[in-house]
């Protein structure tokens, strides 16, 4: 059985690493390298995100089934589809067989570890947000005589409606930019060694207040990256999320030392 299959002894804790804007670089490089080198399963993998993206249109942007469908099922099915790319990422490293049934196994296998936890994390965190956005409308405009949003947007161009609409904008970076800090590298690390969810999500939180500018820096590139994947019906994302996946796992590796 080779090292990928084997189970993990329980991991010592690592240290937190001072990153550059070399190491962004890096690890982007790295990550289209591995895209290249099994595209197969990169293309694989972010049809979840693609496939997910196309469905919510299909609901309907703004309805009550996109929003339980946002919030319900992206924040489960997206960690695992992660964890596939990482594990590819694993296996290009140490010279793993790049072999769909062990990957899908190792992917599969997940459910059974820590990866499950953090997913939950993850929903939990995406319904407060949806909460959150929501009581912000309501605070705003409660009170407003609402329209048919879909034919008028002029309730959102009232002082009220500005004004709420920064709020919402400003919430919902803080909001991201805290989900960002307790993801970057606790899903790889998951994967990669035995530990629990909160003990991952708080080196990964460590990395990020060791490394504020280069991981806003990072932080910024993945959005941006990913808002421009997202506008030709998010067929881009076949390309821009598996290159961010591998690369993820290269930063973490370099993150944690």
């Amino acid at each position: 059985m080779s090292h990928l299959e084997t189970d993990l002894a329980a991991a010592p804790v690592p240290e937190v690493a001072h990153l550059s804007l070399g190491d962004l670089m890096f690890a982007l490089k790295a990550g289209m390298t591995d895209f290249r080198k099994a595209p197969q399963f990169g293309l694989f993998f972010s049809a979840v995100y693609v496939l997910g993206g196309i469905v919510l249109i299909w609901l309907g942007a703004g309805t009550v089934e996109w929003t339980f469908a946002m919030t319900l099922g992206f924040p489960l099915v997206a960690p695992f589809a992660a964890v596939g790319l990482y594990d590819v990422s694993r296996r290009i490293e140490h010279g793993g067989a790049m072999d769909w049934y062990k990957i899908l196994s190792v992917v599969k296998s997940e459910k059974d570890r820590q990866v499950p936890w953090m997913g939950a994390t993850i929903l939990i965190y995406f319904l407060f947000w949806s909460f959150l956005a929501h009581m912000i409308f309501a605070l705003f405009m409660g009170l407003s005589v609402m329209r048919n949003l879909s034919t008028s947007y002029e309730v959102f161009l009232t002082p009220n409606g500005l004004t709420m609409i920064g709020v919402e904008l400003g919430v919902g970076a803080v909001l991201a930019f805290i989900l960002f800090s307790l993801t970057v590298t606790s899903l790889p690390h998951l994967l990669d060694k035995e530990v629990d969810f909160v003990t991952a999500m708080l080196l990964s939180l460590q990395v990020v207040k060791e490394n504020f500018w280069v991981m806003m820096v990072w932080a910024m590139l993945v959005a941006g990256l990913t808002f421009i994947a997202m506008l030709p019906l998010f067929l881009g994302l076949l390309v821009v999320m598996p290159v961010l996946g591998h690369a993820t796992w290269h930063l973490y590796k370099r993150a944690l030392v």
